[in-house]
C-alpha cells in the first residue's frame, strides 16, 4: 500500500511538468508574498525550476509581460526610438511635398526629377548605412567606457573615494567667504566642468572624417558621370527628360557632403542615445526646404533647379546645426592621424557594403520582374512596395534603440542589460508588427484609391494588400532584429548572413515570378522577409557568437 504522505509518481510528474513552464514560474513569482513564503526560499524555489531560462530561444520570452509597462528600460527605448522614427519619417513626407511643387511644372519635368533623385539615392544609399550603422556602435561603446554619462562619472567618483559634483560644490568658498579666493576657484571649476563636458569619442571623429571624403567622392562622382548614369537608368540621349534630369542631378550632387557629414554626425548623436537633436535639425531642414522650394521654382522661375538648390541648402543648414551641437559636447580634432579608427570604420563598413548590395539587388530586382509583366502590374507594385516599405521606419526607430543601449551594454559586458534590452525591443517590435498589420489590412482596402484612379491597378493593389499587411511583423522583427546584432558589433554574421538570405531569395523570385506573376513577386518577398527574421532569429536562439553567454548564464 502506498505511503499517503508521500506524492504519488504521477504527481511528482506534473509538478516537473509544471516546474518547466515560464507562466507557471510567473505565477508563483507573483503571488509569494501571499503564501507567506520567504524571499530566500522564493530564490531557491525560482532556481529549482529556472532551468529552462538557460535555453538562449528563450530569451525572447523574458519578462514578455513587461513589454507594455513603462518601466525604466522601456522609457529609455521610448526616449530614443520615438524622434528616430520621427527623424526617419521627416524626409519622406518632405520629398513628397517637394515632388508635389515638381509636379505643378510638368510631367515631363516630374518624371525627370523622379529618376535623378532615384539615381542619388541609390548612389548614397551604398556609403550611408554602413557609415551610420557602425557611427552608432562604435560610438556608444566607446562614450559608456569613457564614463561620459554623468551617472557613470559619479558612480565612479563614489567608488573610488573622490569627491563628487555636490561635493565639490559643498568644499567651494560660500556667501561671506574670500571674494577673490572664490572667483579663482568658482573659474577654475568653471574651467575643469568645461573640459569633462567636451570629451574626445576617436570614432566621432573617425566618422566625419570618413563621411566628408565620401561625400566629396560622390558628389565628383555623380557630377562628372551625370549623363551616362542617367543613359544607364533609362533617359536616352533624345529624351526631353534628360536635360532637366542632368540639370537636377548636378546640382543636387553639391549637397552630397551635407548629406554624408550629417548621416555620420547623426550616428554619433545615436551612439549618444540623443536621437532629439537629429530630429530638430532634420524639421529645421525640411521646413527651409519647403519654404524655399515655391521662391526659388516659381518667383526666380528656377525651375527644377530651383527644387535642387533649396534641397542642397536644407542639407547644409542640418549639418551645421548638427556640428553645432557636437562640438559643444566633443572635441572632434583628433591628437593624431593615429587616434583615428579608420581601419576598424572601414572593415566593418565593407561587411555592412556587401550587405546593402544583397538587399537592395533583391528589392530592385522584384521592382523589375513587376515591370517586365506591365506597366499596370509595375505601377501596382510601387504603391504596395512604398507602403511596405515605409511604414517600416516605425519598426526602424526600435532598432536604432536597441543598438545604442546594446552597444553601450556589451561594452561595459552587463549581459544581464543585454539580454533584457534584446528581449524587449524584439518584443515590442513584434507587439508593432502585429498592430501594423491590422491597420494596413483595414486602412489600405479603403484608401487604396489614394494612390491611383485605375481600375486595373486597384485590382492588383488589392491582390497586394494581404501580403503587405501579413508581413508588418516580420518586417518589423527582421529591421529590429538588425538593430540587435549591430548592437553587439556582429556586423560579420549580418552580412555573410544576408548574403545568404539575398541568394535564397532571388531563386524563388526567379521561380515564383514566373509561375505566379504578381502574386508570385509578393509570395518571394514574403519569403525574403522571413528568412532576414530567422537570421536574426538563429543568432539569438542558438546562443552563438556574441551571444555565447546565454548558453552560460
Amino acid at each position: 500500500m502506498q505511503d499517503i504522505g508521500a506524492p504519488s509518481v504521477s504527481l511528482q510528474l506534473c509538478i516537473t511538468s509544471l516546474n518547466k513552464l515560464p507562466l507557471f514560474v510567473w505565477f508563483l513569482k507573483q503571488h509569494n508574498s501571499e503564501f507567506g513564503v520567504s524571499d530566500m526560499a522564493e530564490k531557491e524555489s525560482i532556481h529549482s525550476f529556472g532551468d529552462w531560462r538557460r535555453i538562449p530561444i528563450c530569451t525572447f520570452f523574458q519578462d514578455a509581460r513587461l513589454v507594455f509597462k513603462a518601466d525604466s528600460l522601456g522609457r529609455e527605448i521610448l526616449s530614443i526610438a520615438l524622434p528616430a522614427a520621427m527623424a526617419l519619417t521627416a524626409d519622406p513626407i518632405a520629398s513628397l511635398v517637394d515632388t508635389a511643387f515638381i509636379g505643378q511644372i510638368g510631367p515631363v519635368e516630374l518624371a525627370a526629377v523622379g529618376v535623378s533623385i532615384a539615381l542619388f539615392n541609390q548612389v548614397s544609399r551604398i556609403a550611408i548605412f554602413p557609415l551610420v550603422s557602425v557611427t552608432t556602435s562604435f560610438v556608444a561603446e566607446e562614450d559608456t567606457l569613457s564614463g561620459a554619462n554623468p551617472q557613470t562619472e559619479e558612480g565612479r567618483c563614489l567608488e573610488a573615494g573622490q569627491p563628487t559634483d555636490t561635493e565639490t560644490k559643498e568644499l567651494l568658498p560660500q556667501k561671506g567667504g574670500n571674494v577673490h579666493n572664490s572667483d579663482f576657484v568658482g573659474e577654475s571649476f568653471n574651467i575643469a566642468k568645461e573640459e569633462r563636458k567636451r570629451r574626445h569619442i576617436p570614432s566621432a571623429s573617425s566618422a566625419i572624417f570618413i563621411g566628408g571624403i565620401l561625400g566629396l567622392i560622390q558628389a565628383i562622382f555623380l557630377i562628372s558621370a551625370a549623363k551616362p548614369l542617367l543613359n544607364f537608368m533609362g533617359v536616352t540621349s533624345d529624351s526631353p527628360m534628360l536635360h532637366p534630369a542632368k540639370q537636377y542631378l548636378k546640382l543636387r550632387s553639391l549637397g552630397a557632403p551635407a548629406v554624408l557629414l550629417s548621416l555620420a554626425m547623426q550616428g554619433v548623436f545615436r551612439g549618444f542615445k540623443d536621437t532629439k537633436t537629429p530630429l530638430y535639425a532634420t524639421v529645421a531642414g525640411d521646413v527651409t526646404n519647403i519654404a524655399l522650394d515655391p521662391l526659388f521654382m516659381f518667383v526666380f522661375r528656377l525651375g527644377v533647379s530651383g527644387a535642387a538648390i533649396a534641397h542642397v541648402i536644407s542639407q547644409y543648414l542640418i549639418s551645421v546645426i548638427l556640428l553645432w551641437r557636437l562640438l559643444e559636447q566633443v572635441d572632434l580634432i583628433p591628437p593624431s592621424i593615429n587616434h583615428l579608427q579608420l581601419d576598424r570604420f572601414l572593415k566593418n563598413g565593407f561587411l555592412l557594403l556587401m550587405r546593402v548590395i544583397a538587399v537592395t539587388f533583391c528589392v530592385t530586382l522584384a521592382a523589375s520582374l513587376a515591370a517586365r509583366q506591365g506597366p499596370t502590374s509595375m505601377a501596382a507594385f510601387q504603391v504596395c512596395l512604398q507602403v511596405w516599405l515605409a511604414v517600416s521606419l516605425l519598426a526602424d526607430g526600435l532598432a536604432v534603440a536597441g543598438q545604442a543601449i546594446l552597444a553601450g551594454a556589451f561594452a561595459n559586458k552587463d549581459f544581464n542589460r543585454a539580454t533584457a534590452t534584446a528581449s524587449r525591443v524584439l518584443q515590442m517590435g513584434l507587439v508593432l508588427g502585429l498592430a501594423l498589420a491590422f491597420i494596413l489590412g483595414t486602412g489600405l482596402h479603403f484608401g487604396a484609391k489614394i494612390f491611383t484612379q485605375d481600375a486595373n491597378v486597384l485590382h492588383l493593389i488589392q491582390i497586394g494588400i494581404p501580403f503587405i499587411a501579413v508581413t508588418q511583423p516580420l518586417n518589423s522583427l527582421a529591421f529590429v532584429f538588425d538593430g540587435v546584432n549591430f548592437g553587439a558589433s556582429d556586423f560579420a554574421y549580418s552580412a555573410f548572413s544576408m548574403v545568404v538570405v539575398a541568394i535564397l531569395s532571388i531563386i524563388s523570385l526567379l521561380i515564383l515570378s514566373s509561375a505566379g506573376g504578381f502574386i508570385g513577386i509578393w509570395v518571394a518577398l514574403t519569403i525574403y522577409m522571413g528568412l532576414r527574421a530567422f537570421a536574426g532569429f538563429l543568432r539569438i536562439g542558438t546562443g552563438s557568437g556574441p551571444w555565447e553567454f546565454l548558453r552560460s548564464s
